[in-house]
């Protein structure tokens, strides 16, 4: 067998050492050399921070790799990314790409994903966007809160012209004495529904027997007798009345004759009238008709 020379080896050696060391770089970017992969595209309009061979994480695993970034001359504004996704990764319609950046400057892609039916196929484009954390969020508000002072420092003036009137404090005394009698009130409540709430409670019970006991005996009551008696006396006094109203209305009896006749009223009228003229001058002369003396009768 013919011996290689120790040049040879060396250089072999030297070939192993750099494929060995261009793997293992790859593999700790999560690259595997030996899994075939498709190929997607991804468009931007940032891509600041990311570089080639940056991986591609899909819920925190890695499943890719950055392999291009061009710009697209012809649409201004747009840079365009190629990645390869494990061939295994199925992308659905509606995944997006999302820029992440860390506190040390370096920048991954995340791909999110939205349910769907239907998925993209190798070749397509996908939409890309700088993913908004806490602290770009809040750089992004920070004019909309410069805006805002102004507003603030008005409210703020008003606030403390409000909290130096006495009214307020005046209004804050009155509500101290609200809540204190509203204690108090309180108070007395609970003392009545401790003390005088079960007492009347227990009369009420007992008008409630009371009343139970009543309504039983009036179950026993013949209302239809009773009902009947007062209808036969009702008829009674009725026909009591229509004989009364015919014996005032006749003239045989004294008392229809007493009413009816003209002759005895104008009689009664006569010697009511003579009375009264007797009685006029009865105290008018008294002497007339009465004589007395404390010493007696004189001879005349």
């Amino acid at each position: 067998m013919k011996k290689f020379s120790k040049e040879i080896k060396i250089a072999l050696t030297a070939i192993v050492a750099v494929a060995l060391l261009f793997y293992g770089i790859n593999f700790l970017k999560g690259i595997n050399l030996f899994k075939t992969s498709s190929t997607y595209y991804v468009v931007f309009n940032d891509i600041t921070g990311l570089s080639k061979n940056n991986p591609v994480y899909a819920g925190g695993y890695p499943v890719g790799t950055v392999q291009d970034i061009r710009y697209d001359y012809d649409h201004p504004g747009r840079i365009i990314v190629r990645i390869d996704i494990d061939q295994h990764m199925k992308l659905p319609k509606g995944c997006t790409a999302d820029l992440v950046s860390s506190m040390l400057g370096t920048t991954t892609m995340n791909l999110r994903f939205k349910p769907s039916d239907t998925f993209l196929q190798p070749g397509d484009s996908l939409t890309g966007a700088p993913y908004l954390g806490a602290l770009e969020q809040a750089g992004n508000m920070i004019p909309k809160i410069e805006q805002m002072l102004p507003k603030l420092d008005s409210i703020m003036g008003a606030i403390n012209a409000l909290l130096a009137d006495e009214a307020l404090t005046e209004t804050l005394h009155n509500t101290a004495e609200i809540t204190s009698n509203l204690k108090q009130t309180t108070n007395e409540l609970n003392k009545l529904m401790g003390k005088d709430l079960p007492q009347l409670t227990a009369k009420m019970n007992r008008i409630g027997d009371n009343v139970e006991t009543m309504t039983a005996k009036l179950k026993d009551v013949d209302y239809a007798g009773t009902i009947a008696n007062v209808n036969a006396t009702i008829e009674e006094v009725k026909a009591f009345t229509a004989s009364l109203n015919e014996k005032i209305n006749s003239n045989d009896n004294n008392i229809g004759l007493l009413l009816n006749d003209r002759q005895i009223y104008d009689g009664l009228t006569q010697v009511l009238t003579s009375t009264d003229a007797l009685l006029t001058d009865l105290k008018g002369h008294p002497k007339r008709y009465v004589h007395f003396s404390l010493f007696g009768k004189k001879d005349k």
